[in-house]
């Protein structure tokens, strides 16, 4: 049985019966039979779908909104904010897909030679429960769009908005098992990756469930996508606008209470700002409104569970133990331990937790520098590379750090985030492929070589 709590009342919501293999089994049958259609349904029909899908994100707004709120504790504000960005999200492929997966034509000493891109099947998608509409839709839209079919196991704790992203596209008008849901729990993905439909698959998560989906997928010669975790980079230098770079250091750190993969986690500063920056730091985070999420003043609601939590004050402990030191926060909230009070730690070393481990809550650690090389050299003395943010107004150095920094995104002068104009994925330990833009919507198709001879 998977259920789903309220995680700032700690009150269960819904109860979703696991599915039998057998069941599975009928609804991937069921999406292979419904493949076949949508692979050659028009794509200007299934822009129209994609059009009709973000009008129906928006109509559904608050509704989907609250949904969020509820199943894993965002604050309200954010929770309305997923949905507006998934709505742009469909707009934006629905404007542009068509264009993308236009056939790109190479001239060759042939009467014709051309790059076609064609769907590939059912893609099987293991999601999170950080941004549940957003992390889900954004593989979606563009493999949907693409001709494929999407079968999605999310997260246990979000089991209800796995259940209206697939209501939401019927109200869109998709055709019947374009978009399914399964309710499984994640050691039973095998059935699903070895069955003969499913062509390919996705997962966004921790770097453990990455390589073992990236196992099974090499096992069943399965095309795959990882998006794992990050410990991001966010590099001030000495002549930074210090007012706006720690404002945005605090708005990327502990947006939905930190536990975002492309977070600014580490803040490596140079020592001729590091006692302001702290300073400021402080200042702003304590200034955050913890409590209810459905409440539109809050800016920090519960923890997803109750085990990241804890996990987390683990990390803290083990650090302060070898040196570190605490500046604000630390602790769970006093008066709900779901709510873990924003955390600014310094003194850290490479060997602590809170340094070589992502820490997946609200908590930042501040690291003076003195040299570029130096904060190149922590900027990427990680196992992670997904994104970073660099924080200067010397044009010729910004240049430098965007080529030097291992991440699949850097920042300059804005902090790390997502775009639907944009690729998005990470290097190293952070996984490989990419989701959204044009890179986005070809991953999951046969990129074809069509050559007509003379």
């Amino acid at each position: 049985m998977l259920q789903t709590f309220n995680p700032f009342t700690g009150k269960l919501i819904n109860n979703f019966p696991e599915q039998s293999d057998q069941e599975v089994t009928s609804i991937i049958e069921s999406q292979d039979h419904a493949y076949k259609k949508w692979k050659i349904t028009l794509l200007e029909e299934r822009s129209q779908l994609i059009a009709q899908l973000g009008r129906a994100l928006k109509e559904e707004q608050e509704s989907l909104a609250q949904l969020i709120t509820a199943e894993m504790g965002k604050p309200i504000t954010e929770s309305r904010a997923e949905i507006a960005k998934c709505s742009w999200l469909c707009e934006y492929y629905a404007k542009n897909g068509a264009e993308m997966l236009d056939n790109k034509t190479v001239k060759t000493e042939a009467r014709s030679s051309y790059i076609s891109f064609e769907p590939l099947g059912i893609i099987f998608a293991i999601m999170p429960w950080n941004f549940p509409f957003w992390q889900a839709l954004r593989f979606a839209v563009p493999t949907i769009l693409a001709g494929n079919v999407v079968l999605l196991k999310h997260a246990p704790n979000v089991s209800g908005t796995s259940l209206r992203i697939e209501e939401i596209f019927r109200k869109a008008g998709f055709p019947e098992h374009i978009f399914r849901s399964v309710f499984i729990q994640a050691d039973r993905s095998e059935i699903i990756i070895k069955h003969k439909s499913i062509r390919g698959v996705t997962i966004t998560g921790s770097g453990k469930a990455g390589s073992a989906v990236a196992s099974l997928a090499g096992k069943y010669l399965k095309k795959c996508v990882l998006e794992l975790g990050g410990s991001d980079p966010l590099i001030v230098f000495e002549d930074a606008e210090l007012t706006n770079c720690c404002q945005a250091a605090t708005d990327s750190r502990m947006i939905n209470a930190g536990q975002v993969c492309i977070a600014a986690k580490r803040f490596i500063v140079h020592e001729s700002l590091f006692q302001a920056f702290v300073k400021e730091q402080k200042k702003a985070i304590e200034k955050l409104i913890l409590g209810d999420p459905k409440l539109p003043e809050t800016q920090i609601g519960p923890m997803a569970r109750p085990d990241l939590a804890e996990h987390l004050q683990k990390q803290i402990d083990d650090s302060l133990s070898m040196g570190a030191k605490i500046i604000c926060g630390g602790t769970p909230s006093k008066a709900n331990p779901a709510i873990f009070r924003p955390t600014l730690m310094i003194d850290i070393q490479r060997n602590m937790p809170v340094y070589k481990e992502e820490t997946f809550g609200p908590l930042a650690v501040v690291i003076p520098f003195k040299t570029e090389e130096e904060a190149i050299h922590l900027a990427n003395d990680t196992t992670y590379g997904l994104g970073a943010s660099v924080w200067t107004n010397d044009n010729d150095r910004a240049r430098r750090l965007v080529k030097a920094i291992d991440a699949g995104a850097v920042f300059v002068n804005s902090i790390t985030k997502s775009d639907p104009r944009l690729p998005f994925g990470g290097t190293k330990n952070s996984g490989f492929g990419r989701e959204l833009s044009f890179y986005g919507i070809t991953e999951f198709t046969n990129i074809k070589t069509n050559w007509i001879q003379a």
